[in-house]
């Protein structure tokens, strides 16, 4: 089977990069986007075998034992990422002082904040995935804004639209907008908006389908 990149949904994008690599080592990378004149498709081959990113699930374990790093390489549209782990390889030399280390510096994609944090014992690493900092704020702002002149119907019917896969620090975070809102209702003595306004479970997608 052909190597699979090019994801078909936003949230298939996401999925792949922090639960399939993020989550898995690929802590290093390079971000862009495929300049408009350009096929994206041909700038997928030319990546892939720059890097011998396609290669057996075997190949990359052998990789792993011998210390070389592996890479992987992910696109949505005409944004893509080519990840890498520890170890040694041509990626780290080509693309030199571009890399980033995603523990220390996210990943921003289509409002998502996608990064690494330490675990509770302060050892292991684990992807993390949130609303951008900024967009959060603006959320909060707007629905603070219009906590008292709506209805309770009308306010799940705007959480409902917040577009987000609500991974972990995203549930926090709608949870933290809820707060929020009922401060501002519970001071005006109105009715509270129920938590069941918010779309709390993740369904896993196909990423490549």
């Amino acid at each position: 089977m052909a190597y699979r990149c090019v994801a078909t949904s936003v949230a298939g994008f996401v999925q792949q990069l922090a639960v399939a690599y993020v989550a898995n080592g690929y802590w290093f990378y390079v971000s862009g986007r495929v300049p408009d004149p350009k096929d994206p498709a041909s700038v997928d081959s030319k990546i892939v075998a720059q890097y011998g990113i396609d290669v057996s699930k075997w190949t990359r374990a052998r990789c792993k034992k011998t210390g070389l790093a592996r890479v992987q390489y992910l696109r949505y549209g005409r944004f893509f990422v080519i990840l890498a782990t520890h170890g040694e390889h041509p990626f780290f030399a080509e693309e030199g002082k571009q890399v980033r280390d995603i523990r220390r510096h996210p990943i921003h994609f289509m409002g998502y904040a996608i990064g690494c944090r330490k675990g509770r014992d302060g050892k292991t690493w684990h992807p993390s995935v949130r609303i951008e900092r900024g967009l959060c704020r603006e959320l909060k702002a707007r629905f603070a804004a219009m906590a008292v002149h709506r209805s309770v119907e009308d306010l799940c019917r705007e959480f409902g639209r917040i577009d987000y896969e609500p991974y972990a620090p995203v549930r926090d975070q709608l949870r933290s907008i809820l707060r929020v809102v009922n401060r501002h209702r519970k001071a005006a003595g109105l009715e509270l908006v129920p938590r069941s306004a918010l779309w709390l479970r993740r369904i896993p997608v196909k990423p490549f389908d």
